[in-house]
């Protein structure tokens, strides 16, 4: 059951919610069909950012051995077991945030209006704070380990 939350809350949040705020923020009615030069971009966009998402929760579960929702030393789901590495993880130490971020930035096209793009800063200033709580947890349980991989492996997509 702890599972089946932690992906509700993820999916309610991120795929739903923050969507729905820069839909609001724009202060307009939300259009099924941007500008036409729009249409293709935003949907690549969004699509390759859930799949990226999806693909690193899928990856979590079956080689961490647990779930991504930590919300500031919150548990809301059963923690990874074991550190990750490769997958979507060995380009990004965050691939679901990267997928998060891939998949807003289609929503902002789509959207066609600045006011969003404050929804979009904020989002990332406070996931970068979770993060770096993040950061501290997988240094204590992982240690070394966790340590080299931070040298390695950038924690979006670029240092």
């Amino acid at each position: 059951m702890k599972n089946a939350i932690g992906y509700i809350l993820g999916f309610l949040v991120f795929v739903a919610g923050i969507p729905a705020l820069m839909v609001w923020m724009s202060g307009r009615p939300f259009s099924w069909m941007p500008a036409l030069p729009w249409v293709v971009p935003s949907l690549l966009l969004m699509i390759l950012g859930l799949a990226l998402s999806i693909w690193s929760i899928v990856y979590m579960k079956k080689v961490g051995e647990g779930n991504p929702f930590d919300a500031y030393n919150h548990e809301v789901a059963p923690r990874t077991k074991h550190l990750m590495t490769d997958g979507p993880y060995k380009f990004t130490r965050n691939p679901m945030l990267v997928g998060v971020y891939i998949y807003d930035i289609g929503v902002l096209l789509w959207l066609q209006s600045g006011w969003p793009i404050v929804v979009f800063a904020v989002e990332i200033i406070l996931l970068t704070l979770q993060v770096r709580s993040e950061e501290k947890r997988l240094e204590a349980d992982f240690g070394e380990e966790y340590i080299e991989y931070k040298k390695r492996v950038p924690r979006y997509l670029i240092n």
